[in-house]
């Protein structure tokens, strides 16, 4: 849709194809750009169909008469003047009622992850921003596709929906400025059909301030702020954002690692620097990393031999290591470069189990038709580039690797897509507010 919005911009009028069940978010993506009522067909040919004479014979049969009588019948009125729809307005304090009765409140109106949360009151949101020293009005950016405007207030309401402490505020106000990253692509993966989820990994002093697991299932539920900061984002990414299932996030199956998928890296059993510290930080600075992965892969096995069970495919690979892994690869004199190198050079597949043979493409950092080999037996390189290879260390004392895959690292704007790290800024009172929240841990009784 944003090519037609850009031809029409251009006094070139258009006709869009669109699958039936795209249809709203087609209107989303166009209403986005300013031009709500743009001309449109809706057609049942399955997305991704491959037998192409199915297709032409369906569209000559049922769409080519729609098409022509739609690029010459005149405009209308409301096609040249669209009048705004009404949007609903709601009081600062939208309702008041039971706890049960707010969750019911909001998840009518979409507001909701379809989990409880916690209604963000006067109270609870004023304790919120006193995670920060930015006033409730500053705006960190505005988030497409909806261009909605990322206040602090709004991000503290999101937090409190969430569950969060006001100590999570400096993380979520540089998970928004990371998210904002043009060199993350966020948005394009937040309204895509495919499995894109958030990840992220805090790094630096602020891990231990908030008790973030790093250690025994970092990825697993139970630690309030891996949960809360991680659902906090994926609320920020659907109410402010504006990307919300089956409008504008169109992911064909979904993804559970949607819910919260957050890791601290354990740096203090790290034989190698920290990932911020790649990144360009230094090692006291507090940070947070970001991507999009579509996949996540426990496994066990040695070194590097479980690194060949990732599936074949070009894009941002972060390879979670455990503390007993990362130790025994360093004694053996590895470093996080040359484990990059060596899974670059080394893991491999026959080109013909590639999705770039025999056709071919630069897209998404494949492999051009001449750069494919001729045998189709030959192998060519499921990691095309160590610099889209990222390793952070974490987990508990077994041994294991977690793989997230994701994030295609094409060509944008003069550079790559890949995961993007984002400083962490404390507020004057942090030491205060630290004291006040620190004991929120959970204490198992012992059987």
């Amino acid at each position: 849709m944003y090519d037609a919005v850009g031809i029409e911009d251009r006094g070139k009028p258009t006709v869009t194809l669109c699958n039936s069940g795209f249809v709203i978010d087609a209107r989303s993506a166009a209403s986005s750009k300013g031009m709500p009522v743009l001309r449109l067909i809706s057609e049942n040919v399955a997305p991704a169909r491959a037998v192409m004479a199915d297709v032409e014979a369906e569209v000559a049969a049922t769409m080519m008469d729609y098409v022509i009588a739609s690029l010459t019948r005149p405009l209308t009125d409301e096609e040249i003047s669209p009048k705004p729809k009404p949007v609903e307005k709601f009081p600062r304090i939208v309702f008041k009622g039971s706890l049960e009765e707010v969750n019911r409140f909001f998840y009518r109106r979409g507001w909701t992850d379809g989990l409880p949360v916690i209604p963000p009151t006067e109270e609870a949101v004023a304790e919120m921003l006193t995670g920060t020293d930015l006033p409730p009005d500053y705006v960190i950016g505005k988030m497409l596709p909806r261009l909605g405007k990322a206040t602090v207030e709004k991000v503290a309401i999101n937090a409190v929906m969430a569950g969060a402490l006001p100590t999570y505020m400096p993380v979520l106000i540089a998970g928004v400025r990371a998210s904002l990253d043009p060199k993350a692509h966020g948005h394009g993966w937040a309204v895509s059909t495919g499995a894109w989820a958030p990840f992220w990994i805090i790094n630096g002093p602020i891990r231990n301030d908030l008790h973030i697991n790093s250690g025994v299932g970092a990825l697993s539920p139970g630690d309030i702020a891996n949960a809360a900061i991680g659902r906090a984002m994926g609320l920020i990414i659907k109410n402010i954002r504006g990307t919300r299932k089956g409008v504008e996030d169109m992911g064909t199956v979904g993804s559970p690692m949607k819910y919260s998928m957050v890791a601290a890296e354990a740096e203090e059993d790290s034989p190698w620097e920290p990932l911020h510290v790649e990144q360009g930080f230094k090692k006291e600075d507090s940070a947070i990393s970001f991507f999009f992965p579509n996949m996540f892969i426990a496994t066990g096995g040695k070194f590097p031999g479980v690194i060949y069970r990732v599936p074949q495919g070009p894009g941002v690979i972060c390879f979670m290591i455990t503390p007993v892994h990362a130790k025994e690869l360093a004694k053996q004199g590895w470093t996080k470069k040359s484990i990059k190198n060596y899974l670059s050079e080394n893991a491999r597949v026959p080109a013909y189990q590639s999705s770039y043979y025999p056709n071919g493409s630069n897209v998404f950092e494949g492999y051009a038709k001449d750069q494919l080999p001729p045998n189709p037996q030959d192998t060519i390189k499921v990691m095309a580039n160590p610099e889209g290879i990222w390793i952070f260390v974490a987990g508990g004392p077994g041994g294991g690797i977690g793989i997230m895959r994701g994030s295609p690292r094409f060509d944008l704007g003069g550079y790559r897509v890949n995961l993007v790290t984002h400083k962490i800024d404390l507020p004057k009172n942090w030491d205060k507010l630290v004291k006040k929240y620190h004991d929120v841990v959970p204490v198992y009784q012992m059987y």
